[in-house]
């Protein structure tokens, strides 16, 4: 095992970059997790966490796993429905909970979070850390911040999400790239448009137009994604110019799913360009190592982004405790991950290719 304690700095309060500190922590390293926003992130909309980041958390212990679930919904019917609202088929989900013994869960992101900074220790949080710069040398390496603040220790994580600043000094250069459509989320109290335990998918020509599925406590969520030709001056920015629902795009939906977004307050409306990055040749340079979206941010087309940076933490964790050095375990770790990632990213692309993205078609926003 890595001798502790080692000073180990992680870069991003994300779930990946919060569920490796208490890991790393349990196991006896020093850690400090660094996060540019002013306080923790809970915002964000509901998502799809699928059997493996399930899976992931048990590793720290059954109780947390069974947090997240409790504050979930178990999907047991995935429905696909053309834009007459028409069932044209449907999977059972509970044959997965069979089979993986955990469930596919329709949950809110802040409920994982919050569950996560309950048991991250809080010397551990420092906010308020913009990266400025990084310096690694003879097994040391020193993190700068735009505040003024520096951190030196034996490893420093970058879980800094899609534009990373850590990924930079590991493999320069790597810009976001476009999967061809802009994505709206929204949460609003429970509609009729979305039967209990069932995950809903609006398809045209084989691609998703929109989905809903309930997030608990009496909320839904809902997705709606659109085909867009990206101007010049918004290549690379995240939140588009225009952030308004095109009318004669959603006048395609059924009247219960297009009512239902139309009623949904402005402010619980997130907007995105989607993105995802390349697989990256290497994910380590000397004691600097990426995970979670820093090191293979995925279209979501399979509902592998949060899991998957819930599997790092836990597999990066073993490699710690269990290696004779850290450079060492960096080494084993990278060998072990790069590849399955290099499959996630290549088959999230190949479907979202398969299902409407990616298309570049033009359409007036």
């Amino acid at each position: 095992m890595v001798s502790t304690p080692k000073k180990i700095g992680i870069v991003g309060a994300g779930t990946t970059g919060l569920y490796l500190t208490i890991l790393l922590e349990n196991a006896g390293f020093e850690v400090s997790l660094f996060e540019r926003a002013p306080q923790a992130r809970v915002e964000g909309c509901g998502i799809l966490l699928i059997p493996n980041g399930l899976e992931a958390l048990s590793f720290h212990s059954r109780e947390l796993c069974d947090e997240v679930i409790q504050a979930g919904v178990k999907v047991h019917t995935y429905e696909f429905r053309n834009l007459l609202g028409n069932l044209v088929s449907s999977d059972s989900a509970e044959d997965t909970e069979i089979k993986y013994g955990f469930p596919s869960l329709t949950i809110h992101r802040e409920y994982i979070t919050q569950a996560l900074l309950r048991r991250v220790p809080a010397k551990c949080l420092h906010f308020d850390r913009y990266l400025d710069s990084i310096e690694s040398k003879d097994d040391r390496v020193i993190a700068k911040f735009r505040n003024g603040t520096q951190w030196e220790g034996d490893l420093l994580i970058g879980a800094d999400g899609l534009n990373s600043q850590v990924r930079n000094f590991v493999v320069p250069g790597i810009k976001p790239s476009y999967l061809g459509d802009i994505v709206w989320r929204g949460i609003l109290p429970s509609t009729d448009v979305c039967p209990d335990h069932s995950f809903i998918v609006y398809i045209r020509a084989g691609g998703v137009y929109a989905n809903a599925f309930d997030i608990g406590n009496g909320r839904l969520h809902w997705g709606f994604f659109i085909e867009y030709e990206q101007p010049e001056d918004e290549k690379g920015i995240l939140v588009p110019k225009n952030c308004e629902i095109p009318q004669e795009e959603l006048q395609k939906l059924p009247e219960a799913m297009r009512r239902t977004i139309e009623i949904t307050p402005p402010e619980n409306i997130v907007t995105r360009y989607s993105y995802d990055i390349d697989p990256l040749p290497q994910i380590v340079s000397e004691n600097i190592i990426l995970l979670g979206d820093a090191a293979h941010a995925k279209s979501p087309a399979r509902a592998q982004g949060m899991s998957s940076g819930l599997q790092d933490a836990v597999l990066l964790s073993k490699y710690l405790k269990s290696a004779a050095t850290i450079q060492e375990a960096l080494v084993e770790y990278q060998q072990e991950r790069l590849p399955i990632v290099h499959e996630l990213q290549l088959t999230s692309r190949v479907k979202s290719q398969q299902t409407g993205r990616i298309k570049k078609l033009k359409t007036t926003v």
